[in-house]
């Protein structure tokens, strides 16, 4: 992500939300982290670390041990989560100290607007510590992701599902769609155009895979009848517009797709790669969708870059989600 694009999410935040949104950094022992939450202080963020305050960093940066961080409302979450899964009394007290758990009961009790973490974490760590803390959205059962990929050209397409679920059905398929449409939507600024990939282009071969694909397309266009959807279609008939023309004629979406949903993991986590490895396309994420509010996971192999760009997607992702529920 080029700085020219930090800068415009920058604004966009800023035109979104009264004051900045704050984005916990639960690994604040880490240099890349800090050398991010320093950088953030300048993007419209406002980073708060879960770690010793350093020599290295600002003054303005707030930082907090994990024995701050349990205010009476996350102590309240911990409780509860402890009562349903029925946690002895050393596992709720270890939830006491553990930072991504903290960090994410922070966030669900609206203490804080998102978090970021993974930078010394395994993915997995990060992922049961959202769904645990924070929690999906109502009426969703599925957490999915994606990733926004930065083309060549500089046009900005969203892939998903390339990092969570394996081998999506129907119901899956749709929670997938939506979710990649809305981050979409939030992290491009644009109108998404969707299109559910397959081997085949409206019909040209069957298969048990292409007709999950169709079927997962219908229950879109029942679920939201304003979203732009087709399938299945190719990825060339959904990406080139001549192509498009040609097998799809009439689509609203062949040709002119901006999110590309895959029928299956193997296909996304492929595909994301060819584009970024052979197609020169640049991939942040992978992006989470379904949580009640934002919580993202880092590569630990990440750059202090890599934990601002991730902060400021998570910041849009938590400022489109309080505009949409102050309108709902």
């Amino acid at each position: 992500m080029t700085d020219s694009l930090s800068r415009t999410w920058s604004k966009r935040l800023a035109s979104l939300r009264p004051g900045p949104a704050t984005v916990l950094l639960p690994e604040g022992d880490d240099p890349r982290v800090r050398r991010a939450a320093t950088q953030l202080l300048e993007h419209g963020v406002r980073p708060l670390l879960i770690g010793p305050w350093r020599a290295d960093l600002p003054r303005a940066l707030e930082c907090r041990s994990v024995y701050e961080c349990e205010t009476s409302e996350v102590a309240d979450r911990l409780d509860a989560i402890a009562a349903r899964k029925k946690w002895t009394g050393d596992r709720r007290r270890a939830a006491s100290t553990d930072p991504l758990l903290l960090a994410a009961a922070s966030v669900g009790v609206g203490e804080a607007d998102a978090a970021v973490a993974g930078a010394i974490h395994a993915s997995g760590d990060v992922i049961r510590a959202a769904l645990t803390g924070i929690g999906l959205t109502a009426g969703n059962s599925l957490l999915s992701s994606c990733f926004l990929m930065r083309l060549p050209t500089g046009r900005l397409v969203a892939f998903g599902d390339c990092a969570v679920v394996p081998e999506p059905d129907v119901a899956g398929l749709t929670e997938i769609a939506i979710g990649t449409a809305g981050t979409f939507r939030a992290l491009a600024a644009e109108e998404p155009a969707v299109a559910m990939l397959s081997f085949s282009t409206s019909g040209s071969a069957d298969h048990a895979s292409v007709r999950t694909v169709r079927d997962a397309t219908t229950a879109i266009r029942g679920r939201e009848p304003d979203l732009r959807v087709d399938g299945e279609l190719q990825f060339d008939a959904a990406f080139a517009p001549a192509v498009g023309a040609s097998k799809a004629p009439g689509s609203r979406v062949a040709g002119h797709a901006n999110v590309f949903v895959f029928p299956n993991l193997a296909a996304g986590n492929i595909g994301y790669k060819i584009a970024e490895r052979i197609g020169g396309a640049a991939a942040y994420g992978p992006i989470l969708q379904g949580l009640r509010a934002p919580m993202n996971d880092l590569s630990r192999g990440c750059s202090a870059e890599d934990v601002v760009n991730v902060a400021l997607i998570s910041a849009l992702q938590a400022s489109v989600q309080a505009q949409v529920a102050a309108v709902s």
